[in-house]
């Protein structure tokens, strides 16, 4: 979690009437107060996106579960992103022959048939090679 106590401070911000939770209403009349032009049509469905409970309101744990998402989301990015370094003929897998090439290209040296072992530690279904869940998994 990136920054609790910051988010915490944009909920006391939000929240003018101190209960510990952001109105629609709220939330449109502080945005407006900040610059921002918001309808309150606008802010409900906001809140209801983000909104854990359903109670209407968000509160800080919607929002730090909002900031979980978004993490999780960047981190799985990060990973397709390396997939796709691996997997360079960009068949959807990771072949021992693509691994080698990878590896020698960082700077480390592996025959074949070590990449093959390196991927069968992590082939989880037995094809020769990783499919992207499974470097997930192997990653994490």
């Amino acid at each position: 979690m990136r920054d609790a106590a910051g988010l915490e401070s944009v909920v006391r911000y939000l929240d003018e009437d101190g209960d510990g939770k952001v109105s629609a209403e709220e939330l449109r009349r502080r945005l407006g107060k900040m610059g921002g032009q918001i309808l309150l049509e606008e802010a409900e469905t906001a809140i209801k996106a983000l909104d854990s409970d359903g109670d209407g309101l968000l509160s800080l744990e919607d929002l730090v579960g909002l900031m979980e998402r978004v993490e999780e989301e960047e981190k799985l990015e990060d990973l397709r992103e390396a997939f796709k370094m691996y997997d360079a003929e960009g068949v959807g897998f990771i072949t021992p022959k693509s691994l080698k090439r990878m590896l020698s290209k960082l700077g480390e040296s592996k025959s074949v048939k070590e990449c093959k072992l390196m991927i069968d530690t992590f082939d989880l279904n037995g094809d020769g090679v990783l499919s992207f869940e499974e470097f997930r998994i192997m990653m994490t």
